[in-house]
């Protein structure tokens, strides 16, 4: 081969292989994100003890703690712990995006549910039905659940939340318990 169609080939043969790997990055941009959360899912069974970090607010009903694990594109991370009649009640929340701009935090919102829907954890995958922020709601979210549940967390819920405070937008992501299926009398005791 020349030189010029031998650079060329092995140009077109990087381009081929490098393509679909490519591509494939560009399908799931937050993937590091999907990952922190299971870490965060996986320490769910214990409380959320692994991951719990420095007192911030010690309230009489509830005290909040920074989590000591970095999920990668939250601002802040914080978890709950609730006294409970019979038992604690623990929650985690990462503040994801705060902004002034609908759709902004739109776009977050809706690239959030699509890494968060079907995320797998061995053989359970996140369900959520997607529901489509308007501007003039000031509340929008999306309750995923495993499916199949496993006993070990099937408690556990998965909520995706858009709500305006104030002159901002905030989306969050939160992991806690949640008794009902139905959400009617829901109690975190």
């Amino acid at each position: 081969m020349k030189p010029p169609v031998k650079t060329l080939a092995l140009l077109t043969i990087f381009l081929i292989s490098y393509g679909p790997g490519h591509s494939q990055l560009k399908l799931y941009p937050g993937s590091s994100f999907a990952l922190d959360l299971k870490k965060v899912i996986e320490d769910y069974p214990n409380h959320f003890e692994n991951i719990t970090g420095d007192l911030i607010i010690q309230n009489p009903q509830s005290t909040d703690y920074q989590c000591n694990f970095k999920v990668n594109g939250a601002e802040e991370c914080t978890i709950t712990k609730y006294s409970g009649k019979k038992e604690p009640v623990n929650s985690w929340q990462a503040l994801m995006l705060t902004t002034d701009n609908f759709e902004a935090a739109r776009k977050k919102y809706r690239t959030l549910y699509n890494e968060l829907n079907n995320l797998q954890k061995g053989s359970m995958h996140l369900k959520g039905e997607y529901d489509t922020p308007a501007e003039e709601k000031n509340f929008t979210s999306v309750l995923f659940s495993f499916d199949p549940p496993s006993e070990s967390i099937k408690k556990l819920k998965v909520e995706l939340v858009m709500e305006a405070e104030g002159m901002d937008w905030k989306v969050r992501v939160l992991v806690y318990d949640r008794n009902r299926d139905d959400g009617e009398g829901e109690t975190q005791d």
